[in-house]
């Protein structure tokens, strides 16, 4: 199967909350963006961290980060405590790989990998996760306000307001839906 064939990542300005938007419409008919290892390889690159390969062994573990860190933000953004589980997940992910952060010439940070691993990779997802979930930075886990979606996202807006894990995505569809809705209500024959 080619990259063409599988569903286009989503790719924001957090790397946490994107690498958890590879599972979309949790509560609708989920859409796996990264299905097969070779498509974890690609996502990795798409966000700077370039591996070798990806075992299914690889991408399981994966997944098992990706979800733990969605209950970790999701339990943050609801006010409950989070799981341990997923916090001995996160923690232990961040401590097995090795990774540096580099100043670019630019000011900006870049993240280079001890080894062209997964493990390596997913660490630096880990510590991303790890400093939004604990408060570290400016802003604060939201939910996506889509009934289908219900993402994690990272809510770093002037106040904190924002309702969609994307507007160009669950924020549009669902303003059309109320679009639609009021013009088949202002619509219908009145009585």
């Amino acid at each position: 199967m080619s990259a063409s064939e599988f569903p286009e990542f989503r790719l924001g300005k957090v790397l946490a909350t994107s690498f958890t938007a590879t599972l979309t419409e949790r509560c609708g008919e989920a859409v796996e963006r990264i299905p097969v290892p070779s498509r974890l390889v690609d996502w990795l690159a798409v966000n700077g961290l370039m591996v070798d390969s990806c075992t299914e062994t690889q991408l399981d573990h994966a997944r098992e980060l990706r979800e733990s860190i969605h209950a970790a933000a999701t339990a943050v953004a609801t006010r409950q405590p989070v799981p341990a589980s997923a916090v001995q997940v996160i923690n232990n992910c961040s401590a097995d790989g090795l990774a540096s952060a580099y100043l670019t010439p630019e000011g900006t940070r870049e993240w280079r990998l001890g080894s062209a691993s997964v493990e390596d990779a997913l660490s630096v997802i880990a510590a991303d996760a790890i400093s939004i979930i604990s408060g570290e930075r400016n802003g604060k886990m939201a939910l996506c306000a889509s009934p289908t979606c219900r993402a994690a996202f990272f809510d770093a807006s002037r106040g904190s307001t924002r309702r969609w894990c994307e507007m160009n995505t669950c924020g549009n569809r669902e303003k059309k839906s109320r679009f639609l809705a009021n013009k088949r209500k202002n619509s219908s024959p009145v009585s």
